[in-house]
């Protein structure tokens, strides 16, 4: 049967790793340092609690951070749902696209890899998103994404973002910052 279905083995693959995990993934402190940009130790002498307080003030806020987004990625990771925030990095990233020769190649890749029906990280956009930004890969602009990232930026606001900031990741590191001042 999988020979048969190449395109399932590659889902059911993601999805094993998936359920492997689950028995390791705590939502804790110690996930987020493992993905610090920088040397954890160091990473946390430098992170006020004042900046990561600001964090609470709005997602963009957060996302502007590199602690916070590092946090963030994090806490998505133990949802399972990291694939809204690298969409939307790979939408920054596209944008900053200067080379017509690379926009073609890139928002393909996006597309494929995000937008598609059974993408390997497929982000939950509506139909008419997905239609509309198939057709706009087909020429694609700097813009092609807008209306997809514009939703999954919404999505994880409105949904992720009001958990992360309960979740045991946010609070621990808080408390980090905190306990570093006394």
């Amino acid at each position: 049967l999988i020979p048969l279905l190449p395109h399932l083995d590659h889902r059911n693959r993601g999805m094993r790793t998936r359920l492997g995990c689950l028995s390791h993934k705590s939502d804790s402190y110690n996930d987020f340092t493992a993905i610090l940009p920088d040397k954890p130790n160091r990473a946390l002498k430098r992170l006020s609690t004042e900046e990561a307080t600001r964090w609470a003030d709005s997602f963009d806020v957060l996302l502007s951070h590199k602690y916070g987004l590092a946090a963030f990625r994090a806490f998505l990771k133990t949802e399972f749902s990291e694939e809204n925030l690298e969409f939307w990095l790979a939408c920054e990233d596209f944008k900053k696209t200067r080379s017509a020769a690379k926009l073609a190649s890139k928002a393909q890749r996006i597309f494929e890899e995000f937008i598609d029906v059974q993408a390997p990280r497929e982000v939950n956009i509506d139909f008419q998103t997905r239609e509309l930004t198939r057709r706009n890969v087909q020429e694609p602009s700097l813009s092609c994404f807008d209306q997809a990232q514009g939703k999954v930026h919404s999505l994880m606001e409105k949904d992720s973002y009001p958990r992360f900031l309960r979740s045991k990741i946010y609070t621990d590191l808080l408390s980090q910052t905190q306990r570093r001042l006394s």
